[in-house]
């Protein structure tokens, strides 16, 4: 199963320089939560973000058109088919985690959507692709906790995507 999970403002920005433009530590611990013991596909950009390590357990898997692109301890592959056939051979999740191009290729592919809704405007470089929201229904919506340490009213989001019968 390919889940696309991604934080995102009321703009539908999601980065600044490769990393995300706020601060919000429940976000952070829910991805940590969700995508644990699965599998994270994410592009070279995101992943240098991020400090160029993987994440620890879960399995990290680098796209890139860089033929000579290497990271210790992380599969690096090179076009969508090449993860969309590991992805069907694995028993856990594949969740895929940005940045916008890696979005893009994916989502048509993507059975569900985790999204994390900032109900606030910030500047950045990085965007969501367009989706078309017909194709997608809402399951859960649960308002986060807001505190000192994550001031903005955020939301958790899961959808669903329609089925075509």
């Amino acid at each position: 199963m390919l889940i696309a999970i991604w934080a995102q403002d009321n703009q539908a920005l999601i980065g600044k320089n490769n990393r995300l433009p706020w601060h919000l530590p429940n976000d952070l611990q829910f991805f940590k939560n969700t995508t644990t013991n699965h599998t994270l596909v994410m592009g070279r950009k995101t992943f240098e973000g991020m400090g160029g390590r993987p994440l620890p357990k879960r399995q990290t898997i680098v796209l890139t058109r860089d033929r000579n692109y290497q990271a210790e301890n992380v599969l690096v592959m090179h076009s969508v088919a090449e993860v969309l056939d590991y992805s069907e051979k694995q028993a856990q999740t594949t969740f895929i985690a940005g940045g916008s191009a890696i979005y893009k290729a994916f989502l048509p592919y993507c059975d569900k959507i985790y999204r994390t809704y900032i109900n606030e405007s910030f500047v950045g470089d990085a965007y969501f692709p367009t989706i078309d929201w017909r194709q997608w229904h809402l399951v859960d919506r649960l308002q986060g906790p807001q505190d000192e340490k994550n001031p903005y009213e955020y939301y958790y989001e899961k959808y669903n995507r329609n089925r075509v019968d």
